[in-house]
């Protein structure tokens, strides 16, 4: 007799069927874990420790602080499921802090959250569930998911206001068979309406909007506690080299900003470039950060090479718009030409390949903007 596919594409009855939810104590994992519950699948609840929050972190609007899991905690014993607490600070600081700082003194715009994704979550979560011997890892990303014959392609979420599939673009295939991503079709709405149901305590908890190892935003004090000497003062100059400015420290600053230049001019003034080597900030016009070429380093591929051979859309900022863009592939880096204009792109950032398709518009992987 053959077995009909569960909400999650596998050939196993819910309850012969044991997840790994990832719960990091806000509404959209807990919802997961109580919409996997609810569907009668074996579930086991696992909360990351990431970083040592102080005081000033304790009450922001950030994930993985020590509220969060104690959140994730009661929503496991409301659910009555087994919940386990893994303490990653040390691999989390080496391999997103530091990175992240490193990026920031090499005159990039680090995105962290694809680093930890790639990192902690992705990697070391996915071991731990393999481990366990689960059949699949859910987390409550908005990303769309489609499995067909055990193969997973991913999608941007229905909700374009909390689409991730940007910050998702690392994960490697092997991965992305065995994630499952249920939040991909519905409206943020409908989630704090299935956590109202399930009378979940974090039912109504704000969304986390900060870094989590970032209090408030202010990356740059951050950076002043990791590495005090990297605020050396340089010059500013104009894109004809010519000195109009003094600066605090590169790490002050990020492509296209216009704010805090501190120059008067007589039109307004962005930062076009930045150079690390020299300790230099160039400053020029809105049109001077148009880019038509970005070249791409570390490459991840979730497609075959062949769709390649016709136009694609890319991302080139997580709030960015899809661009029509063709891709040149080669030796693990690629050389990207953009079809529509855009303004400050910015090294250190992702790059995240798309096409479409009758399910939407499909991730197929994706590469870090390096300087050209």
């Amino acid at each position: 007799m053959t077995i009909k596919k569960n909400s999650i594409g596998l050939n196993k009855k819910p309850k012969d069927t044991l997840v790994v939810v990832a719960m990091s104590g806000g509404v959209d994992s807990s919802t997961v874990a109580g919409m996997m519950k609810k569907e009668g699948y074996k579930v086991i609840g696992i909360t990351l420790k990431l970083y040592d929050d102080s005081k000033e972190t304790a009450h922001s609007k950030q994930c993985c602080a020590g509220q969060d899991i104690m959140d994730a905690k009661r929503v496991a014993q409301k659910l009555d499921i087994e919940h386990k607490i893994f303490y990653y600070q040390n691999k989390f600081k080496e391999g997103v802090i530091n990175n992240f700082v490193e990026s920031y003194l090499k005159g990039e715009t680090p995105i962290p959250c694809v680093q930890c994704n790639k990192t902690v979550k992705f990697n070391d979560l996915f071991e731990e569930s393999k481990k366990l011997n689960a059949d699949a890892l859910v987390t409550g990303h908005y990303v769309k998911s489609v499995t067909n014959n055990n193969m997973t392609d991913m999608y941007r979420a229905i909700d374009e206001n909390r689409d991730q599939s940007y910050f998702l673009f690392s994960t490697t295939r092997e991965q992305l068979n065995y994630l499952r991503f249920p939040l991909g079709g519905m409206l943020k709405s409908e989630t704090r309406k299935i956590a109202k149901k399930l009378e979940l305590n974090v039912a109504e908890k704000p969304d986390s909007q900060d870094i989590c190892f970032v209090p408030n935003g202010d990356y740059v004090s951050v950076i002043q506690k990791l590495r005090p000497d990297a605020f050396k003062k340089g010059n500013i100059k104009n894109t004809q080299g010519k000195v109009v400015g003094v600066h605090d420290g590169i790490v002050n600053f990020t492509i296209g900003q216009r704010k805090g230049i501190k120059i008067a001019a007589s039109n307004p003034l962005y930062v076009v470039d930045i150079n690390p080597d020299l300790n230099e900030i160039i400053v020029g016009s809105k049109k001077e950060l148009i880019k038509k070429e970005i070249i791409l380093k570390d490459i991840n591929l979730l497609s075959d090479k062949k769709i390649f051979d016709n136009e694609i859309f890319v991302k080139v900022r997580s709030t960015g718009r899809l661009l029509k863009s063709k891709l040149n592939l080669e030796n693990g880096k690629a050389k990207l030409s953009l079809l529509e204009e855009e303004y400050g792109i910015s090294p250190g950032q992702a790059c995240v390949f798309y096409s479409k398709d009758k399910n939407g518009d499909k991730v197929l992987g994706g590469g870090w903007i390096a300087k050209n």
